[in-house]
């Protein structure tokens, strides 16, 4: 793992979260610029998949694989469903939807930190 890319995504996921909760209380629906930014988040949250496996593959850090890349999958997956639980709900609840899983990401993200540290 690379703690500039957590940092990143972290960042990325308090915008995008403070973003749609300032939707919340405006009681507005997700707008596509809200799901671009899910996207840019996606973007990282993949390219920091395929350095932690490089890096595994490479080094020999003990890793519990099935948690960790558990925890990858599980990153990787909720922004797209809450993507499309947005674009699919029109009301202020997908910007809920969509400002919790982008917490949901940052915390994921701070725990595949942890377990990679812990195993290293």
């Amino acid at each position: 793992m690379v703690f500039p890319l957590l940092i990143l995504v972290a960042a990325l996921c308090a915008a995008l979260a403070g973003w749609a909760l300032w939707f919340v209380v405006r009681d507005r629906a997700v707008i596509l610029r809200q799901l671009f930014g899910a996207a840019a988040i996606e973007a990282v949250l993949v390219v920091q998949a395929v350095i932690a496996g490089v890096r595994q593959a490479t080094s020999d850090v003990a890793l519990d694989g099935a948690l960790f890349w558990g925890y990858v999958a599980t990153a990787l997956v909720i922004l797209p469903v809450a993507a499309a639980w947005a674009f699919a709900e029109r009301t202020k609840w997908s910007s809920v939807v969509l400002a919790v899983a982008a917490v949901t990401v940052a915390f994921l993200d701070w725990r595949l930190w942890q377990i990679w540290e812990a195993a290293a």
